[in-house]
């Protein structure tokens, strides 16, 4: 039954091309597959849920996203293993990726949090959480 579970998440970016290249490798390694695209959009889906990314009107470029003002703080998705973690940040550099909180990595959330975090171009946090051992 998939009552109460996200169907879907849709983000407007301001520069498609770049979020593409960056979203694209990484919901592939977690085993989402490309879904829709169109002029102004693409997503990826896994199982039921897809995350869709639209091209901002121009008009409402003028303010940046922020993670800290009203919205969406970040995203958060499930690991396989803290090997997929590590691997997952080896890429993340190799790409020149802002990684996040460097000096507590990879216990940035604490010390049974095992996760990676960074940003996507518009500075959007994406975290890969391990599961507990």
């Amino acid at each position: 039954m998939s009552q109460g579970l996200i169907h879907h998440v849709e983000i407007n970016v301001s520069n498609l091309k770049s979020t593409i290249d960056f979203w694209s490798w990484f919901l592939e390694e977690l085993g989402y597959s490309p879904y829709q695209e169109w002029e102004k959009g693409q997503s990826w889906k896994l199982g039921e849920t897809y995350i869709v990314f639209v091209q901002t009107e121009e008009r409402f470029l003028d303010i940046p996203y922020h993670r800290c003002r009203v919205g969406l703080n970040h995203l958060a998705f499930h690991a396989s293993s803290r090997k997929q973690i590590d691997d997952i940040t080896s890429k993340l550099k190799e790409k020149n990726i802002n990684i996040l909180y460097t000096d507590k990595h990879p216990f940035a959330g604490g010390k049974e949090h095992y996760a990676v975090y960074f940003e996507d171009p518009d500075r959007i946090k994406v975290e890969l959480v391990a599961p507990e051992t």
